[in-house]
């Protein structure tokens, strides 16, 4: 039988006074509209050009500053860790009887081989999952794709910087660079009817490769209730260094990176938040905290009224980091004091020891004078006092299976076809887990819910990596439930919760392990008993086979994640995690057409996505 963990906790001097912090009016600029169109898949199985030199593996967010070729953004804040040394809680359930079914979403091939093959490779994927009015909308690194509540596919892969109205990401006829599109996320809000879409976009010297050092969060807002139809187009610049109307940070080098954008919203309100780092050279600057008119985008106006709250103003006694605003489903948002939306962030990256026992609950209050005052919201901040949690200090194993890109690597043949010398590699290849940066929160049934990755041991004794779970009362930051949730043989990685409006919730997230391929996995959330046993909505078939850590492909971390996603729509909750769906060997690898394994890969990864949807 397995033990479910229950931690209650006291918050610390839980106080709501507001902050010195005071907003900064912005300008949000309207561009033109967009209709998403299937963009067709091909191009070249391999070029001499496969990475972005300005981003090598494409995507801007690692986490450890080791993404980018010259100029190089450092995005690493942890000061090292000690690793935990508690033991989560959990148990595999032997059958998935909540699961009512679902389909393999976006891949690597999808991403790579999209806009005729005028992409970059990227890895990871990074998941935005909506859902609503019977459609699912997905986005990753560098892709959507929309679907019917059905899993029918009815447009997609849309490349992004077409949905987006830029050129492509590499025109492979000319050579010429378009802006370079990361981190998507999305959101249905079901008053307005209206899709949120967001990405941050970096903008490039002329056609050229080398970043000019502004770089804009885009925004996308569907005009009507279906997805498939005209969406308009805005522009926030986020460089912060004074220019087109930005607030100067003093961000080293001269700009400012807007890096891992999370969207939520309350009843008049859509709120982005970033982590604030420098663009040309080291710093870390806090978090930042956009709340724009949710009314006036949802009715298409030129310039929606934005205000800006800097996560690293003296006032601000929190170390504001991934601070991660809450999604509502179906209209259910907090009323008191003029309307309130509810954020939480984690802080053990800023330790030595790697561990903490602190999570922090913001609030931004008054909301309903967006339109009217935006200088009136109010911006608040406290401690909360929860279970023990710790940056995870541990690369995850990988099940072993068939792993052809290391094996054309390791034969001096297949990798002259690549392009590199040959090189051999213990395959599989650990991946990555996640950092204990807060994930997806949802605010639903009155209470606040919320995930981060956490280190944990594991049964023989390593360190592996866990999902810690809160529930908690907003009004007086009491814990009604907290906890780790954990395999004693694998580890839970990204996890993101969606709760429905009767309090009924559902973590998704990555099972890899030496037992495992890397899979989707999930597990109930519950106010009352917390975490509920590990399922599997789809196993994976092979290990992850991908270029990042590679020293000729960029090095750095084996990428996976950066996030996953789920979505609430009624009594069903949508869940969208990366996972491994197609293995193949060295001779299929080689064969025609080179590297795509029957089209299930490309040359450089094999990522795939999983969404499935579980009725509460």
């Amino acid at each position: 039988m397995k033990t479910r963990l229950l931690f209650a906790a006291a918050a610390m001097a839980f106080a709501t006074c507001a902050l010195g912090a005071s907003p900064t009016t912005l300008t949000l600029q309207r561009g033109g509209t967009s209709v998403p169109t299937t963009t067709p898949l091909g191009g070249a199985p391999l070029t001499s050009l496969e990475l972005d030199p300005a981003m090598v593996g494409g995507d801007a967010d690692s986490g450890d500053g080791q993404d980018y070729g010259p100029p190089v953004v450092n995005r690493s804040i942890s000061h090292g860790h000690t690793g935990s040394k508690s033991m989560g809680h959990g148990g595999r359930a032997k059958s998935s009887p909540e699961l009512l079914g679902g389909f393999d979403g976006l891949n690597f091939h999808d991403q790579r081989y999209a806009n005729g093959g005028n992409q970059f490779s990227v890895e990871p994927p990074d998941q935005g999952l909506c859902t609503g009015n019977g459609f699912v909308l997905e986005s990753v690194n560098d892709v959507l794709a929309i679907y019917s509540s059905t899993g029918t596919k009815l447009v997609g892969p849309v490349d992004l910087n077409t949905f987006y109205g830029y050129s492509a990401a590499i025109n492979r006829s000319t050579g010429a660079y378009g802006p370079s599109i990361t981190d998507p996320s999305c959101y249905y809000d079901a008053g307005t009817q209206r899709w949120f879409q967001i990405v941050l976009t970096l903008d490039r010297i002329g056609t050229t490769s080398a970043l000019a050092g502004t770089n804009h969060l885009d925004i996308a807002v569907s005009q009507t209730a279906d997805p498939t139809g005209a969406w308009n187009i805005y522009h926030l610049p986020v460089q912060n260094n004074g220019t087109q109307g930005t607030p100067d940070h003093g961000c080293a080098g001269g700009f400012c990176l807007g890096d891992y954008p999370h969207i939520g919203a309350d009843a008049h309100t859509i709120f982005i938040t970033t982590n604030e780092f420098s663009l040309f050279g080291p710093g870390f600057y806090g978090a930042q905290i956009y709340a724009i008119s949710k009314q006036a985008l949802a009715s298409g106006a030129a310039s929606p009224n934005v205000v800006l709250f800097n996560g690293g103003d003296p006032s601000i006694q929190a170390n504001a980091f991934t601070v991660i605003p809450a999604i509502s489903s179906g209209g259910q948002f907090a009323g008191a004091h003029g309307g309130t939306e509810y954020l939480l962030s984690s802080d053990a990256v800023f330790f030595d020891s790697g561990l903490s026992s602190t999570i922090w609950l913001w609030s931004i209050s008054n909301t309903q004078a967006i339109d009217t005052m935006p200088t009136a919201l109010t911006l608040n901040v406290s401690p909360l006092t929860v279970q023990q949690y710790a940056v995870p200090n541990s690369l995850a194993h990988q099940k072993p299976g068939s792993t052809p890109l290391l094996d054309c690597f390791a034969t001096p043949s297949c990798a002259s076809i690549l392009g590199y010398p040959s090189i051999v590699y213990p395959g599989p290849r650990d991946l990555a887990v996640n950092d204990s940066r807060m994930e997806q929160v949802s605010y639903a049934n009155g209470k606040l819910w919320g995930t981060l990755d956490t280190d944990v041991l594991l049964g023989d004794g390593s360190h592996g990596s866990g999902i810690n779970y809160f529930v908690i009362n907003p009004n007086s930051g009491g814990i009604f439930a907290n906890g780790t949730l954990a395999l004693p043989d694998a580890n839970l990685t990204y996890g993101a919760a969606a709760v429905t409006q009767s309090g009924r919730g559902v973590i998704a997230f990555t099972v890899v392990g030496p037992n495992d391929y890397p899979s989707a996995g999930y597990a109930s959330l519950d106010a009352k008993i917390g975490a509920g046993d590990v399922h599997i909505a789809q196993a994976g078939v092979g290990p992850w086979d991908g270029f990042t850590g590679i020293p000729y492909l960029g090095g750095g971390r084996p990428r996976w994640g950066d996030y996953g996603a789920a979505a609430a729509d009624g009594n069903t909750i949508w869940l969208a995690s990366e996972y491994i769906a197609q293995t193949c060997t060295l001779a299929q690898y080689l064969t025609p057409p080179l590297f795509q394994c029957g089209g299930t890969r490309g040359a450089l990864g094999n990522w795939a996505t999983r969404i499935s949807t579980i009725q509460l």
